[in-house]
C-alpha cells in the first residue's frame, strides 16, 4: 500500500493543547482511540464495552475540566450538574429516536 493512500485512510484532528494538562491530552487521545475501536469493531461484546467506555471517559474528561477550577470555592456542584443535564439530554435524544448528523 502507497504512503498517499495510507494518508488518505487518515483522519488528522487538530486541538489546541495551550490550555490542557498532561492528563487531559492523555484522556482525548484515549477516547479519540476507543471511538475509533467502537466504529470499526465487529464483536458485540467490544462494542458494548468500549461504548460504555467511551461515556466513562467523556465524563471523566468532563470532571477534569478547566472551568472547575475557577469554580472551585463554589459549593455547587458543576460536575454533577453537567453530567446530570448532559444524561437528560442524551435521555431525551433516546427517546424521541433522533439522531444527531453533522453531515450536510
Amino acid at each position: 500500500m502507497s504512503q498517499d493512500l495510507k494518508l488518505e485512510n487518515k483522519i488528522f484532528i487538530e486541538l489546541d493543547s495551550a490550555e490542557l494538562t498532561q492528563a487531559q491530552i492523555r484522556t482525548i487521545k484515549t477516547l479519540n482511540h476507543l471511538l475509533q475501536h467502537v466504529l470499526t469493531t465487529e464483536s458485540e461484546s467490544e462494542y458494548f464495552d468500549n461504548s460504555a467506555e467511551a461515556i466513562r471517559i467523556c465524563a471523566s474528561l468532563i470532571k477534569q475540566a478547566n472551568f472547575l477550577d475557577q469554580e472551585r470555592d463554589s459549593s455547587i456542584p458543576y460536575e454533577e450538574q453537567a453530567l446530570e443535564f448532559s444524561l437528560d439530554v442524551l435521555q431525551e435524544h433516546m427517546t424521541s429516536s433522533k439522531v444527531v448528523s453533522y453531515d450536510n
